[in-house]
């Protein structure tokens, strides 16, 4: 919803390019690099692309396909008769088509662009990405620089996800060719968030809104950033003005919901409860309530929710951890710690993974998995009050005095008065540590 969607944009290139089309085929063609004026156009062909003009495509196609029984290899028939199969929607047909003129005539762009694209329109982005590059180094002719710019544009919207680098010097490519375009801005702020330059996102959505208060798009991809940048108040704002133009929009009703939960706001989970009952196959509205609902302190309604969503995807470490954590709330410490071990197959990097895991190991009676966890829990986090202690039970139910002495006085100096019942135990138990040496 937020992003643009590539077959939008293959669409739209392909329509400019057969824009062209106002003025006869014949002539469109005689002034790609490679058409020239070798030899003169076949009548069969001539009246085909005169039909085309006309779109009369069961004249043009009936004409072409008569021609190309004898003249398989004709680059120009093949190409005119791919655009007639694209303008019917017959998009294999077209691909197969333009591949077999791009082989006749490797140069023509025409026929390379207009492959690219309908590669792209089929989702075949790995195949367009060649013929779409292809075309950005051939001649436009009569197609002018503004189509060329449409495969760099095409180009950055393949490469945006995986390659935002490469999408933003094809978008710098196309900018030179033609003036910056509503699209193209929002094209720039996507890039921009995806390479984390938040500010310089938060800019261009600003700017895109600022000439169209009514793109979707934009509003969309502002809220998302503001979100990011936790800036929550401003980010519910746009949120509220959005979903007055699009009422109970899923989207921006989720979007307003984590802006709400984020501020710790009670609106937040009727809300999403709501969006729930109204989207209940939907994971992300799922997740979102199963989180709301951990922090209302209802850790069965929030477990059955993760039960369900790790049925359908039991690969996702973070929803193995909320599930661990749920658990440990209910005292199924069992049940905890084979989710916290289970997430950290996973994930072995997962601190919080590890971490959940120690404490639930130290409450089945197992302070070995405890120092073992917190030993891999350390390699991604910092010890905080709560793992210091842990460190000194685990090590004192081992009756390693030494260590358990060390870690009751790193506990003692981290927590620093805030946590007065664990700190009233640390230094009972130091009293008869110490008391023996």
């Amino acid at each position: 919803m937020r992003r643009f969607v590539l077959v939008v944009l293959c669409l739209f290139g392909w329509a400019a390019i057969h824009a062209q089309r106002t003025v006869p085929p014949a002539a469109q063609s005689a002034t790609s690099a490679s058409a020239a004026a070798e030899q003169p156009v076949a009548p069969e062909v001539a009246a085909a692309e005169a039909a085309i003009v006309k779109s009369d495509w069961k004249t043009a196609e009936t004409r072409l396909d008569t021609w190309l029984a004898g003249h398989p290899s004709d680059a120009r028939a093949l190409f005119d008769a791919g655009y007639v199969a694209d303008a019917q929607n017959r998009l294999d047909d077209a691909v197969k088509l333009y591949q077999r003129a791009v082989a006749a005539d490797p140069k023509s762009f025409e026929s390379r662009i207009s492959l690219g694209l309908a590669l792209a329109r089929q989702g075949k982005l790995a195949e367009a990405r060649p013929e779409l590059l292809a075309a950005t180094t051939l001649d436009p002719g009569l197609a002018g620089p503004a189509v060329k710019a449409r495969a760099w544009r095409a180009l950055a919207q393949i490469d945006k996800e995986n390659d935002p680098k490469a999408a933003s010097d094809a978008l710098l490519q196309a900018l030179k060719l033609t003036p910056e375009t509503p699209e193209d801005t929002l094209l720039a702020a996507q890039l921009a968030e995806s390479a984390g330059q938040l500010d310089a996102a938060e800019a261009a959505y600003r700017r895109i809104l600022a000439a169209n208060p009514k793109s979707k798009e934009a509003t969309d991809g502002l809220a998302h950033v503001l979100m990011l940048q936790k800036k929550y108040a401003e980010a519910e704002t746009v949120v509220r003005s959005a979903l007055t133009a699009w009422p109970d929009d899923p989207s921006f009703t989720a979007q307003l919901a984590g802006a709400l939960a984020a501020q710790d706001k009670a609106e937040a989970l009727p809300l999403v409860q709501k969006l729930h009952a109204d989207h209940p196959n939907d994971k992300a509205i799922s997740r979102m309530l199963a989180d709301l609902l951990y922090t209302a302190g209802d850790s069965a309604g929030s477990d059955a929710l993760y039960t369900e969503l790790l049925k359908q995807d039991p690969y996702d470490a973070g929803m193995w951890v909320a599930h661990g954590q749920n658990l440990t709330r209910l005292t199924k410490y069992d049940g905890a710690a084979a989710a916290f071990e289970k997430a950290t197959q996973i994930n072995p990097a997962d601190g919080d993974a590890w971490a959940g895991l120690a404490f639930a190991a130290m409450k089945t009676g197992h302070p070995e998995e405890t120092i073992h966890a917190l030993t891999m829990r350390s390699k991604s986090l910092p010890e905080v009050p709560a793992t210091y202690f842990l460190w000194a039970t685990a090590y004192d139910t081992l009756h390693d005095k030494d260590q358990a002495a060390a870690y009751y006085h790193r506990f003692l100096d981290a927590a620093a008065g805030k946590f007065p019942d664990q700190e009233w135990q640390a230094r009972q138990r130091l009293v008869l540590l110490e008391k023996k040496h």
